[in-house]
């Protein structure tokens, strides 16, 4: 045998080492076919670590079980108050059982994309533009909800989904710009309105206590004639209560007695 059949034999067996010996990392698992039908390796079982197979006979497909974060494109999607918008979302997945994810669909990770779409579309055609805008929390557990339920049978976990950007019509973000305008401006009238009202209660409230007190009410009248003294004003007229002279007008004499 020359050194050329001595090159061939070594690259054989370096061959067929590499098709009997599997090194598999902690986040992978392995799914071996014999002759087509499911079985287990020769040693290690599924992973991680080795994994011997028969070479030529079985055949070895590696499985990450780490999360993959999938971004789903933009859709076009008309809300159930009749308001085209376009959304897109992140999806956040992992594969929790190895051989439905290779035996029960042929591209899981493909086939999770198509079913997050459609659900996308589904889900957020039933809300109102005000949810959609409003209630993201709600409408994300409903997503994640509906569509692990769709690819449990896949042995796809999925763990969340979140609508990243929901793009509106510029005549709706006018409109919506508007409405918020608007909302301002009645809230502040309301606070305006509020104010007044309190204003007025608070003079109710002292106009029944200087109707009670004389005294009190005299007291205002002086406070007032201070308050206009500080100005510069050459004649004051500064109406006076009957109440206030009731007391001088009795000392008066008589004139019909």
């Amino acid at each position: 045998m020359g050194l050329t059949g001595l090159v061939l034999v070594l690259l054989f067996f370096l061959l067929i080492a590499k098709l009997t010996f599997n090194v598999l990392p902690e986040y992978e698992r392995a799914v071996i076919f014999r002759l087509g039908r499911l079985s287990q390796g020769l040693v290690g079982a599924n992973g991680p670590g080795l994994v011997v197979i028969l070479p030529f006979i079985d055949r070895l497909v590696r499985v990450s079980l780490r999360t993959v974060v999938m971004d789903v494109p933009p859709q076009d999607v008309i809300t159930k108050d009749n308001v085209t918008v376009k959304v897109n979302a992140v999806i956040y997945f992992r594969v929790v059982d190895p051989e439905r994810a290779v035996i029960q669909v042929e591209d899981y990770f493909t086939a999770t994309s198509m079913m997050s779409q459609t659900t996308l579309r589904s889900v957020l055609g039933q809300a109102q533009l005000d949810e959609l805008l409003s209630k993201r929390e709600e409408i994300n557990a409903s997503l994640q909800q509906i569509i692990d339920q769709q690819t449990e049978p896949w042995g796809i976990k999925v763990t969340a989904v979140e609508v990243k950007n929901v793009d509106l019509p510029q005549e709706m973000q006018r409109a919506i710009a508007r409405q918020a305008e608007a909302e301002r401006e009645r809230r502040a009238k309301v606070i305006h309105a509020e104010g007044e009202f309190q204003a007025a209660q608070r003079l109710a409230d002292a106009a029944r206590v200087m109707s009670q007190e004389t005294a009190a009410l005299q007291l205002r009248y002086l406070q007032t004639l201070v308050e206009i003294a500080t100005e510069k004003n050459s004649t004051i007229i500064f109406p006076i209560p009957v109440d206030t002279l009731a007391p001088f007008l009795k000392h008066l004499p008589d004139r019909n007695a």
